[in-house]
């Protein structure tokens, strides 16, 4: 599909102008803006525009769906159109986190840390409930656990 700068400049419109936008980027499917004020957004004037096929905001940026291959047009004619610099990806998500309030700052912060550690967390509680279901007593406290009576069948047989 082509893409007429007309809906481009519409979008731009939409957002409410250049001057509410910081900074912009694309992923496959998706413009991802970082908008000045969220609030001056026409959601209907957007959803009525024929290369938008969905809107959300998330992590602080206002992402307009436009589909795979139409996006880099799109995002070419909004970068002539607004006069923004081409953004990466890593650099919208620290805009978009500056704009946050503390709290969200201080949350996102925390994912950042504990997220690359979960999986260890998880491996670690999966081997210690292994380790006290193999260790745990079976009918009573003066009986010995599974591997323990495992180990003592096998050492005399």
């Amino acid at each position: 599909m082509a893409v007429k700068v007309s809906d481009v400049r519409d979008i731009i419109d939409a957002i409410g102008g250049k001057d509410n936008l910081q900074t912009a980027t694309h992923c496959v499917t998706r413009l991802r803006l970082v908008l000045e004020d969220d609030s001056k957004v026409n959601k209907d004037k957007l959803a009525a525009n024929p290369l938008v096929k969905g809107q959300f905001k998330a992590d602080n940026q206002y992402q307009i769906v436009i589909g795979p291959g139409t996006v880099d047009e799109a995002y070419k004619v909004l970068v002539n159109e607004t006069g923004t610099t081409e953004a990466s990806k890593d650099e919208a998500k620290a805009m978009a986190a500056k704009k946050g309030n503390p709290i969200q700052r201080l949350i996102k912060l925390l994912g950042d840390i504990f997220i690359p550690i979960l999986p260890a967390i998880v491996t670690a509680g999966l081997l210690l409930g292994i380790n006290n279901v193999l260790t745990m007593p079976l009918y009573s406290k003066t009986q010995d656990g599974l591997v323990v009576r495992f180990m003592a069948y096998y050492m005399h047989h």
